[in-house]
């Protein structure tokens, strides 16, 4: 019998109740089966990036399963990027930060979440952090799916297609960072994780 893990990592400011994170638990628990079973693993991520990975590198370890699959969004694809190369596993990036210090330095202080008032100090050390977890250079494109929106109000789509060079991408014309319309897209999410 197969095991697999997957790990939803959300995006900065985010949080595991977010539309992509939700709508990819379901797909993933109806394609689940005694004979098959995927487990699901969406923390919150910590405003430290050391933490948050640190955090995730040690359910991964204590839950040993056959296959690792990765899908982040946005700073979550970033996360995606070096777990993915840490365990030569496959990963989904949704608009992912490809260089996510360069994106997140103007950002340095305190902020609340998008679904919290709860407040959190994101600061100059975590760019740091950052730096230490960025992927040059993806070792086996092959692993990667790709899901690029050229309406991305944050993120340059151009630069994400450049990255994931070689990986399947799915670019999409128009939509926005959040991918409002992702459930359209799920199946071939659930696609590529199946294979």
């Amino acid at each position: 019998m197969a095991s697999t893990l997957v790990v939803y990592l959300h995006g900065f400011r985010s949080s595991p109740n977010s539309s992509k994170a939700v709508k990819t638990k379901e797909a993933i628990k109806a394609h689940s089966t005694m004979s098959d079973p995927i487990h699901w693993y969406c923390p919150q991520l910590l405003a430290s990036p050391k933490q948050s990975m640190d955090m995730v590198i040690e359910y991964i370890q204590a839950n040993p399963v056959d296959r690792l699959i990765v899908i982040g969004s946005s700073l979550g694809g970033f996360y995606a990027n070096y777990l993915a190369e840490r365990y030569q596993c496959k990963a989904v990036t949704l608009n992912p930060a490809v260089r996510a210090p360069r994106e997140l330095a103007p950002h340095v202080g305190v902020m609340t979440a998008y679904d919290s008032d709860e407040p959190f100090d994101f600061r100059p050390e975590y760019i740091d952090e950052l730096c230490a977890l960025q992927v040059e250079r993806l070792t086996r494109p092959e692993n990667y799916f790709l899901i690029a929106a050229k309406g991305d109000e944050l993120l340059d789509w151009k630069e994400m297609v450049d990255f994931y060079s070689g990986a399947q991408q799915l670019v999409l014309e128009g939509s926005d960072h959040g991918i409002s319309e992702y459930s359209e897209y799920l199946p071939q999410v659930m696609r590529f994780i199946s294979n």
